[in-house]
């Protein structure tokens, strides 16, 4: 009884707050120091990505904390930092945009609700243990939509950055309305963005620690104090809301649920493989293992919590993880530290805020947008592979020239083609064996190899599948052909066979009565994938061929052939 009682709070510690297992006293200094370092970062890019979905800059803090003490509770990390995120602001706001006025209470309340839904479809993910779909982007199509949505950003925030009225619609129609206004372009406003954007650069070449936003936001709001730039047409945040959202459920009609439902899945399926990136990215550094799908759940509960407050969907942020694994933080009290600041903040600090410069959000932004631009990928992808650099651009222009939630659901559906289309180009090539080993290989330049008289050893390098069903069949026969007259004995080395569908499973059945009605013997050798030889017994395979024809190496097979009879290999 008393081992039951003592194991039930360390049962109940892995459900809640996991991160913060194993959390000393002396980690504190760490984790204070982190998540101050944390605050002064997040505080101005939570305002300005606010800003960017048209929200008030208040929705930003909520949803930074509702990030901060959510993941705490549910995720695994200890560096993770969830809140609000500029990747995905951009996809949910110009969504939001085509059903309700941007600013108006529908839009909170769809905002509010997509935050809900999405939080219980990334929860379900963790749940269901779906870590995997993190990987169906592939690296050049997740650069070209982080390119995509760097521009959407850039092009969002330039009528800002000029003092030029917001505009609305489409890249295309934002960029025809900053065009006709050129002539009502604010000097004042361009030179406290552009300010803003090169204090934030600079520091952040010098370091990663300095509060670069911060500084750069206080110098314009003191600027705009003591020169009274409003007087010269500086636009500023202004007041805050009187009433700030309170804990509620959004009220949001049946159909417009259903119309949310498509961007849910799109910002979710974001959301995992930014989530799935940070926590493998940053595992190394705390010395624990890497649970992604426990992350999930953390980040799901974050937009749930965001949601309910009437915010919007929160994402993992990778630089702001980084900020907490470089100050020296140790466990999540970091962003739960970061978290109190700016609740402090939103209640006795808000109409500090009142002058801060639109521009200088803009600048911030500008800064955010050209630090997602994943330039080492595109130089080395545009060298190395010219058609998947392609992907790139393709990926990229799909967004900025779609509604983005189209471009979005294009980009992935290109990096799922990308993946479909490489297992299309397997081939079965015929393997021969290096000389004096037990080794078989393809066909080398400038390398003998050697044959065995009457045998044909043929590999197929890839899963079998659907996708490839027919050109395997095609390419045994060709080979098998291609023998006719010597040859009595077909092996096929399955050692990249990982899997076999039900299309594939009907192909290699054909595949073996095609050559026993031509009177040869077909043999299976290094099988090893479970997956694989589950699904031979599955579909009655192993039954039709006989388990006395698979065999753990290919020497193995021809052992029991027993037709050892080398031959000099072709050229």
């Amino acid at each position: 009884m008393q081992g039951l009682r003592t194991g039930l709070p360390h049962a109940r510690s892995r459900l809640l707050f996991g991160a913060l297992q194993g959390w000393r006293r002396a980690d504190l200094g760490g984790d204070m120091a982190a998540g101050l370092t944390l605050a002064a970062i997040a505080i101005p890019e939570q305002m300005a990505t606010a800003r960017l979905g048209e929200f008030s800059p208040e929705i930003g803090f909520f949803a930074f904390i509702a990030g901060a003490v959510a993941f705490a509770a549910f995720g695994a990390s200890r560096y993770l930092s969830a809140g609000a995120d500029s990747t995905i602001t951009p996809i949910f706001a110009g969504g939001l945009a085509l059903v309700a006025t941007s600013g108006s209470p529908q839009y909170a309340e769809l905002a509010a609700m997509l935050a809900l839904m999405v939080g219980v479809i990334v929860i379900a993910g963790g749940l269901l243990r779906l870590g995997w779909i993190a990987d169906l982007l592939s690296v050049p199509v997740t650069a070209g939509f982080l390119a995509g949505i760097s521009i959407h950003i850039i092009i969002s925030q330039l009528p800002e950055l000029l003092g030029l009225p917001s505009g609305s619609g489409d890249v295309f129609h934002r960029l025809a309305a900053i065009y006709a206004d050129l002539a009502q372009v604010n000097l004042i406003s361009l030179v406290l963005g552009v300010g803003v954007f090169l204090i934030v650069f600079v520091g952040e070449r010098i370091s990663p620690r300095i509060p670069g936003a911060l500084i750069a936001l206080a110098l314009a709001m003191l600027a705009v104090t003591l020169f009274d730039l409003q007087q010269h047409g500086v636009a500023v945040l202004g007041a805050p809301p009187e009433a700030l959202p309170k804990f509620a459920m959004p009220t949001v009609a049946l159909e417009d649920m259903r119309t949310l439902v498509p961007m849910a899945l799109l910002i979710s399926l974001v959301i995992m493989v930014q989530t799935a990136a940070t926590t493998r990215s940053f595992a190394g550094k705390s010395g624990t293992g890497v649970d992604v799908n426990r992350d999930f759940v953390g980040v799901g509960a974050g937009s749930l919590v965001s949601g309910l407050f009437g915010a919007f969907p929160v994402n993992s942020s990778p630089p702001r993880t980084a900020i907490v694994a470089e100050t020296g933080g140790r466990s999540q009290l970091a962003g739960l530290f970061a978290a109190t600041i700016v609740l402090l903040l939103l209640q006795f600090g808000t109409r500090l805020l009142a002058n801060v410069p639109q521009a200088a959000l803009a600048g911030i932004l500008m800064f955010i947008a050209l630090r997602i631009l994943r330039w080492p990928t595109f130089v080395a992808t545009f060298r190395e592979a010219p058609m998947e650099f392609a992907l790139i651009v393709v990926t990229a222009v799909a967004i900025v020239a779609l509604p983005i939630e189209i471009g979005v659901a294009t980009g992935i559906g290109l990096s799922l083609l990308h993946g479909l289309w490489g297992m299309t180009q397997a081939q079965a090539i015929e393997f021969e064996r290096v000389p004096g080993t037990s080794i078989w290989w393809p066909p080398a330049d400038g390398a003998e190899g050697e044959r065995i008289e009457h045998v044909v050893v043929v590999a197929f390098q890839a899963p079998l599948s659907f996708v490839n069903a027919e050109r395997f069949k095609r390419g045994v026969e060709a080979l098998v052909a291609a023998r006719a007259g010597s040859l009595q004995h077909v092996v096929l080395e399955a050692n990249n066979v990982t899997d076999i569908d039900y299309t594939a499973a009907g192909a290699l059945s054909e595949v073996i009565a095609f050559c026993h009605d031509a009177g040869l013997t077909f043999s299976i050798a290094r099988l090893e994938s479970v997956r694989a030889q589950t699904a031979l017994a599955r579909f009655g395979i192993t039954v039709a061929l006989g388990p006395d024809r698979i065999f753990r190496s290919v020497d193995n097979a021809i052992a029991a052939l027993n037709v050892e009879t080398p031959v000099k290999g072709s050229d």
